[in-house]
């Protein structure tokens, strides 16, 4: 890409790998279609321009801003961003550059080519000393209108995908995607893989051991977080589920141990007062990854103040919890991450405004907790009483009635 093609934008060329390019396409590629997609900047034969054509169905359309040539079925090529069509989703290929007006301008003019509901996937440099007013520019769109963020160490440079969402999506889309691709979930082998987490406390502990036998190489403390390194990292493990595809079922949002199926009332999350609630335990030797019951439309997100009772107890009813709350095509939903006696670190990864799969990955709790699933009483059934084991993501939970 060069200047030229961009004249109309603040653009730079950026180096995307394959892993940037799946977390940029990433939205465009979960979408069932038919579907238009809109690529600033593509270069023929690079990864990104790959990943969107892999996800191009026969009723999709593309439209490539580039300087090359190129013939594909359902892709038109423009040399001008003025030519463009709006679309369902915008993918930046290049870095947004200049001033915090250039770059305010860069996005007014992207944001203008999206369809109502529509996401824009940009992606900055997230090095320290790579700072700059369009990036200033971009944090502050980020926090007014992202819906999800993917760090990517394994670019060079290291590089944060954003996604932003300028207008609602419609609950009744969120029902049709797909779980989104997510960096935090890096492969291993196989059907599993290991949550960022479990890379940084993995790297973290062989980090103390190699400090720990520089500083004192004659004792053997070193052992002890060598020898911690490999069952931290394995609580982290997150493995691919087969998610039902049923359109009435409601799916566990956590592995772990059915603790109480009771109907409550509640007044904190809107209209309906009367709720069907589902509580979870996690063990330590559980997987810990958050998955949402329901495919919906995050509305409301927050954290509730509390202590730090054994979440098997009933104290636990008044421990720390974050709360996301979901409208559906059912009605309100709302999950609660508790934490325990040894989990003090909620891990939350959808904002409000981002449209979750069912099944898909949203968060994680550190080491013991708790989650509580809320459905509208009146519409929906338990199909799991105390006592059951629940796999997240696939044990069908509830139904709709």
């Amino acid at each position: 890409m060069t200047q030229s093609v961009t004249t109309e934008l603040a653009l730079v060329p950026a180096r995307i790998n394959d892993r940037t390019a799946r977390a940029l396409a990433a939205e465009f590629t979960r979408h069932p279609g038919p579907k238009s997609g809109l690529l600033v900047g593509a270069e023929v034969g690079s990864p990104l321009l790959a990943a969107v054509l892999d996800a191009l169905g026969p009723d999709d359309t593309l439209t490539v801003l580039s300087e090359d040539t190129f013939s594909a079925p359902g892709v038109e090529v423009i040399e001008k961003l003025s030519a463009a069509k709006p679309a369902d989703v915008v993918i930046v290929a290049g870095q947004i550059v200049g001033s915090a007006d250039d770059a305010h301008d860069t996005l007014a003019a992207l944001r203008a080519l999206l369809n109502p509901g529509g996401v824009l996937s940009l992606a900055v440099p997230v090095l320290p000393g790579t700072g700059s007013q369009a990036n200033d520019e971009i944090a502050r769109q980020v926090t007014a209108y992202g819906v999800g963020s993917d760090l990517v160490l394994r670019s060079t440079p290291p590089l944060r995908v954003h996604r932003l969402r300028f207008t609602p999506g419609s609950v009744e889309a969120a029902a049709d995607l797909a779980p989104a691709f997510r960096t935090s979930s890096v492969p291993l082998a196989g059907d599993m893989n290991i949550d960022s987490n479990g890379v940084a406390a993995f790297g973290i502990c062989v980090g103390l051991a190699a400090t720990a036998k520089v500083i004192a190489p004659r004792t053997k403390l070193w052992m002890v977080p060598a020898a911690l390194a490999l069952p931290v990292a394995a609580f982290f493990r997150d493995p691919e589920r087969a998610i039902p595809e049923d359109p009435s079922a409601v799916v566990a949002a956590s592995d772990g141990k059915v603790l109480s199926v009771e109907r409550l009332t509640d007044d904190r999350f809107g209209e309906q007062v009367e709720w069907l609630r589902i509580a979870v335990f996690l063990s330590v030797l559980d997987v810990h990854v958050n998955r949402a019951p329901v495919a919906g439309r995050v509305v409301d997100s927050f954290v509730e103040d509390g202590g730090f009772a054994a979440a098997m107890k009933p104290e636990a009813e008044h421990n720390v919890a974050a709360y996301t709350v979901l409208d559906s095509t059912h009605g309100r939903v709302v999950v609660a991450q508790r934490t325990g006696l040894i989990a003090r670190r909620i891990v939350r990864r959808a904002p409000v405004g981002s449209m979750l799969a069912k099944g898909e990955r949203y968060g994680l709790i550190r080491f013991g907790s708790r989650t509580d699933v809320y459905l509208p009483a009146d519409m929906a059934e338990p199909l799991v009483a105390p006592g059951d084991r629940v796999v997240g993501g696939s044990t069908v939970v509830a139904r709709w009635l």
